[in-house]
Parts: C-alpha cells; structure tokens; sequence
C-alpha cells in the first residue's frame, strides 16, 4: 500500500473497500478489525505520507445503531452501534477526524443506504432473493418483513461519489463541539448520508422484486437477527446543499434494471 500511493502520487482518493455486513461481523470479528481498522489506517497513512487533496471513504447508515428518531440525520448521535460492523464504521470515521485534524487531510465520509443494483454484493438480500426465487427455493425473510430499508440504487450512489470529490473540506475555527453539528468540524472533515429518502417495507420489497422477476417468491419467515435495525432512513439535506444532488431513482425502475443485469449475466 505505500509503495502504491509513493509512486502514484494520487490527487484524490476514493476509499470503498472494507468487510462489509452485519450478520457476518458476529461470526468473524478479527475480519473486521483486520479490513476496516487496519485497513482504513493503512489508507490513511498512504494519505498523509503522500500529500493527497482529499480522501472520501465508505461509512455506512449502520452506524445510527439504536437511534429511532428518522430520518436519519448527520447532525444526530450514533453513539450506540449494534453490530461489530457498524462499531467500526464509527471508528473509521473517528480515526479520519484525528487524522484531518492532525495533518491536514481533508477527509469525507460516506454513509451510504442499503445500495443494491447490477455488480452488487452476492451475499447481499437482493441477490440472495433472486436467486433463491429463480431458483424455487424459499427466501429467509427477517422479523416476519416487518423491517423498513432506504434502498438506494447503484447509479445514485455513483453520481453523488464523483460530485462530491471536489467538495473538499475547509477548516472552520468558529465550529465547536458544543454548538456545531458533529458531521462538520474545526478540521478539514465532513461526513453525509447517501440514501434514497424514501423507506420501504421489506415486504414490499419482496414483491416489486417478484413482479420485476415474473415469479412468486416462496416466504421463510424468522424472527428478528441480532445487529439488525428496524428502519433505516436517510435525511440527505446536508448532501443536496452541497452538491445540488441526492439520490432519487424509483425503486420498482432499479429493480427493474437489477434484473434485466441479472438475467443477461448470470442466465
């Protein structure tokens, strides 16, 4: 990693690469301590050695934990994870604070929501879902579908990514811990929320998904799985101030292109 960054001598970087998930982080811990907190310092320092402009990374809207006011805004607490995941996410985001306050960096974090679309995770419920329901096996479908997700799709994700780039942080002297929003600081550092804004129930999800397949989906349903939240929801007003953008894309159209991406790769 640092004979990458010393010979390539990048003006920007855009950090995505971590351990993700919730469930997994109960059965392999040390994966997580090993990607996302070792891993992110090895970034970081490539960063500071190597005088990069600006350094935007991956959080994720895990990290809101038990917080139950929505949506979920940048300005709130998120002092209460409930997932190892979701605990080191914070701390990513704590460990580029220090590191845009010590040296400098400009450093902006990213907490995107539930992001699905073609090239997504395999382990992810959507591609499980679709799979599963081609295939007529039944689906695993968590706290009887009564949970709500801000399902945001692929392209948004993209396009906020690339504009925010050039929205470097500025140090600002007249922030304060007491009287400024924790998303913003005296040092070059500012975190935002990618979402959709527009919650939908997992149900519902289910079955645009089997209208877009074409197929009935044939419904496990189990009880609540630990680290999981009810709802997730994303206030992006910080977002579209910045960079006169947020995320917009219709889930019934995302799905749609998921699936036509699916059947041309995978059938």
């Amino acid at each position: 990693m640092a004979e990458l960054f010393a010979r390539e001598r990048f003006e920007r970087v855009i950090h995505l690469g971590a351990q993700a998930g919730v469930r997994y982080s109960i059965d392999n811990p040390h994966a997580y301590a090993d990607a996302n907190l070792v891993g992110h310092l090895n970034v970081l320092e490539g960063c500071r050695q190597n005088g990069v402009g600006h350094l935007l990374y991956a959080s994720s809207s895990s990290v809101y934990g038990l917080n139950r006011k929505t949506p979920f805004a940048t300005s709130d607490s998120i002092d209460h994870p409930v997932s190892l995941y979701a605990a080191t996410k914070k701390a990513n985001e704590l460990m580029s604070h220090s590191y845009a306050h010590l040296y400098d960096l400009p450093t902006t974090g990213l907490r995107f929501f539930t992001v699905y679309g073609p090239w997504g995770r395999p382990d992810m419920a959507l591609f499980k879902f679709t799979q599963a329901i081609l295939e007529g096996r039944p689906i695993d479908v968590y706290n009887h579908g009564d949970m709500q997700r801000d399902f945001t799709y692929i392209d948004d994700i993209a396009e906020a990514v690339v504009r925010l780039t050039e929205v470097i942080p500025a140090r600002n002297p007249d922030w304060t811990v007491e009287t400024g929003t924790p998303a913003e600081s005296s040092a070059p550092y500012r975190v935002y929320n990618i979402g959709n804004s527009q919650p939908v129930q997992l149900t519902e999800f289910i079955h645009q998904l089997e209208q877009a397949l074409g197929v009935t989906a044939q419904m496990n349903l189990l009880p609540m799985q630990p680290g999981d939240v009810l709802e997730t929801s994303a206030d992006t007003s910080a977002l579209e101030a910045a960079i006169g953008f947020k995320p917009r894309t219709d889930l019934q159209l995302g799905l749609k292109q998921f699936v036509a991406w699916y059947r041309g790769y995978y059938i």
